[in-house]
Parts: C-alpha cells; structure tokens; sequence
C-alpha cells in the first residue's frame, strides 16, 4: 500500500514529518507531497505558536511548530499512490486514480484553518474521515482535551486523533461511525492572542494552586440505600453520601466494594501526594459503615489505580490499572483483603487504562480506554473478548471500536438490570474525570458495538465539590467519588486566591 499525504508547504507542520503511518504494528511508508496554499492562516499564528512553545510548553516542540523543509530530503511522489490524505481545503482531482480519497473534516469542513476555527470557538471540533470518491463518511471521532495547553496543544491533540482514526481505516477493519453532535460554536471566539492570554492565566493559577494544595485531591463518597440507587433514579438523589475519610497528604479514589468470605471491603487507589504514586488500599465496612483502619493490599514500584475486581473459578481476582506499564496484568487474592500476587499478564504492549470486565453472550469482554502514545488518555475505547478470563484475548475487529470524550473511558462495574447491559462512562467533556454518564450496550460481538448514554450525572448539591467519575455497588453500599480543595497546609489555606480553583490533570499520572 501507498500512502500519500498532501499538505501545504508554507504551513508545514510537525506532525507532517514522518515518513511512515503506524498501522496494526506495522510502519507503512508515506510520502508527502507538498502542495500550494488553499487558504492563508491568520496573522501571526505562526508566531503565536512559538511564544505557546515558549510560554506554555517550557520550550518543548510541538506537532504544531513550524517544519523547516530541507529541498535536497524533501519527500516528493515517487510512485503512484493508493491512497490519498489530503489535508488541505483545496478541491479535489477529479482525475486522481487512487482507490481512496480521504479527507478530514473538522465540524463539517476541510483544512487547517476549520480546526482552527473550533478550537478558537472554544471546544475541540468533532473529526469526519470522508472518502472523497463516493462522499461516505468512514470514521467520526470527538477528540479529548485533557492534556491540551494553549491553541498549539489543542490543535496537536485533534491532529493526533485524525491520524488515529486513518490508521485505523488503513488498516482494513471496520469502522462504527457513530453518531456525534458537533459542539454549538454558540460562545464567543477568542481572537489567537487571546487564547494564549487565557493558556497563560490558567497555567499561573495551576501553579499557584498546585504550591497551596496537594492537587488534584480525590475524595471517595459511600452511602447505604435500601431502595433504588444511581442506576434505576439516573441521578445522585437518594441518601445524603458520606465521605471517607483521608489523612490529607494522600487521595483515595476509584472505589470497588466486593463481599468476599463474609466480609464487605471496599478497595481504592490510595496515591501519596509527597511522592505522587498510588497504591492499592481498601478499608472494611460493616452495617453502619467504615470500621478499622486504611490497609495496604498492594503495592508495586510502579503506580497503580482503578483496582477492578472479578470472580472467577471459585477465586477473587484483581486488574489495577498499570497502563504507565504498558500491560494488563490479573492478581490473584491468595489472602482476603491484603495479599495479592501477580499471576498472569493478560495484554501487553500497549497503553490500556480502567480496565473493566463483563460477561456477555457466553463471552468475557474486557473495555479500556486505549491511547496510541499521542492525544489524549480518555477518548478511545478498545474492546478485547476471551473464552475465559485467563484469556488468550482477542481485538475486537473494529478497534478503537469509539473515539469520543463523553462516552469512552470505563467508571466502573457493568451493570444488568432488565436483562439490558449497562456501563458507566466518564464524560470527559468538561475536562478529565469532570463528570459520568450511564450507557445502555444494546450490540456487543466480537465484531458489533452499539451504546447509547441514557443518563448524566454531575456533581451538585447532592454531591458538592468538583468532579465525579466513578460509580459502584455492593448490596446496599453504593460509593462514588469526587474531588475538593485540599490545602497542604494551614498556613497556606489562608493564601489561596479565591478565583483559583483546580486545573485539569494529566490523568496518565494522576486521577
């Protein structure tokens, strides 16, 4: 297969300097050929990234940053292309013979400049992979901003997302286009100064905060209910919640409760602010609540979360997250709650996070929110299936089977109820872990995945503070949790600026 990329040479870009495409493993060549400018870009922009890269990058490059084109190692067209990605705005040749015309659109329209235009409106645009040819759409993804600094970061994070969603049709699997609503543009455009202004001014307040508070600061909430929860109300109503209790310079979040040999505990990511690691803890509860003291179950040299719990074969089982790893490893519980030890590695090789388990239709399937090492942590959804848990574990045939913030990254336990399958998401819209939704699975196959998002759930006065993105429950125990301000000391309590509140995290290191 040939690829050929065609994009305009007086904004070379440096996403545009590679000579190959990762697909399924492989690096497939591609050649650029450089074409002549559709559209002009707005003043200065050029120079608007590089004082970002100053300013808001610390002087790290970015897929934005200008691509200075040496003539004698410039890439030209060596042989006829098969496919074509053409990401200008310019119109197509009606004489072009390759077999695939694709081409991005951002909201709706083509080239560089429309997904300037979203981003300026203020939100990432929705990403349509359009074969030109006969006018199909083949791919729709809504990319995840979570990681974005400034207009640079924010148009490398959709670039990024667009060459995601090409490698993935290049690589012969079908694709579910799925049906996504393209963001109003209703707010005000900010001119591009104005964005850098505003990427300055939260970069110093995160800072600021970061010095006053341990950030950001997880809470985990717990409540009894004898009656409907979150799942049958579609709303945080119910019992007021309880919040665990945390000595202050740790976090605890991502709560699993489980009842094993008589006992009800509840296991959470435990991350130590000063050295800014997590481990596995879990604390037992009783009718009336928590009783005895946070106790470490496990412990690796590397950071671990979101401690999934499963039955299996007569044995309890768990599957931390350990993406920053870049494997899916099963522990085994040899004594309840406190000693674990590894005992399988069910995926390796890749960036899988909150990994989550359900059975269906005679078949294990396994959901996590998959990152190809660019973009954001929270957008795609890779599905894999077994026989049983131990596996071998098979791709689903249209992975990343979804690309898209609001709906994508696992929150916790699947649920049935009616006989309908149901898992809660993180809608990541807002920013990461900013709030849940609760998606019915009405296809699920080794080769189909349809969900549709029945319910959201945002923090309120049910459940006060800032974000919330994971939901459980075991009997009468639901848990939840969220995040507060946490000050590392009184002292500095009393310096906080009131307009400062938490920034956005970077999910891969931290919840």
């Amino acid at each position: 297969m040939i690829i050929e990329f065609r994009c305009e040479r007086e904004y070379a870009r440096q996403w545009m300097g590679r000579e190959t495409l990762t697909i399924d493993g492989r690096d497939v060549p591609v050649q650029i050929v450089w074409v002549p400018t559709a559209e002009p870009r707005p003043a200065g922009l050029d120079a608007l990234f590089e004082l970002e890269r100053v300013v808001l990058h610390k002087g790290k490059h970015s897929g934005a940053g200008k691509l200075s084109i040496i003539p004698e190692r410039t890439q030209v067209r060596t042989e006829t292309a098969d496919v074509i990605v053409d990401f200008t705005s310019a119109a197509r040749d009606p004489n072009c013979s390759a077999r695939l015309y694709l081409r991005p659109l951002f909201n709706g329209i083509a080239g560089e400049n429309a997904a300037l235009a979203a981003i300026l409106a203020g939100d990432l645009p929705v990403i349509d992979i359009v074969n030109e040819i006969d006018g199909s759409i083949l791919d729709r993804g809504h990319p995840s901003g979570e990681i974005a600094a400034g207009l640079s970061g924010a148009f490398e994070t959709v670039m990024a997302r667009t060459l995601t969603m090409m490698a993935a049709i290049l690589s012969g699997r079908p694709r579910i286009v799925p049906q996504l609503a393209r963001p109003a543009g209703s707010g005000p455009r900010r001119g591009p100064a104005g964005y850098v202004a505003r990427g300055l001014a939260v970069s110093i307040a995160k800072e600021i905060y970061r010095l006053c508070c341990y950030a950001p600061h997880w809470h985990v909430g717990w409540r009894f209910n004898d009656g409907a929860g979150v799942w049958q109300t579609g709303d945080l109503s119910g019992p007021s919640w309880n919040v665990l209790g945390d000595p202050g310079n740790h976090f605890y979040a991502d709560p699993f409760p489980i009842t094993w040999q008589g006992r009800t505990f509840v296991f959470f990511e435990d991350l130590d602010h000063r050295i800014e690691k997590g481990i596995i803890s879990a604390i037992e509860f009783n009718d009336t609540g928590p009783i005895g003291e946070v106790i470490p179950v496990l412990e690796e040299p590397w950071h671990l979360s979101y401690p999934f719990l499963i039955e299996d074969g007569g044995e309890l089982w768990m599957i931390p997250e350990s993406s920053i790893r870049g494997d899916v490893a099963l522990y085994k519980c040899i004594r309840f709650p406190d000693k674990w030890e590894r005992y399988a590695t069910l995926l390796s090789g890749l960036e899988l996070a909150d990994v989550t388990i359900t059975r269906h239709n005679g078949l294990h399937y396994l959901f996590g929110a998959w990152r190809d090492g660019t973009g954001g942590y929270s957008d795609s959804l890779a599905i894999y299936y077994a026989d049983r848990l131990l596996g071998p574990w098979l791709p689903h045939a249209s992975n990343p089977v979804l690309i898209d913030r609001a709906s994508t990254r696992p929150a916790g336990n699947f649920v049935t109820l009616d006989d309908k399958l149901w898992r809660p998401v993180q809608d990541c819209t807002d920013g990461y872990g900013a709030a849940l939704a609760l998606a019915e699975v009405v296809e699920l196959s080794p080769t189909a995945f349809k969900q549709i998002v029945r319910h959201s759930l945002k923090p309120g006065p049910a459940w006060p503070g800032r974000k919330l993105h994971t939901l459980n429950r075991c009997g009468r125990l639901e848990v939840i949790d969220g995040s507060r301000v946490q000050p590392k000391t009184s002292a500095f309590a009393s310096r906080i600026p009131a307009a400062v509140l938490p920034a956005r995290t970077n999910p891969s290191t931290a919840r």
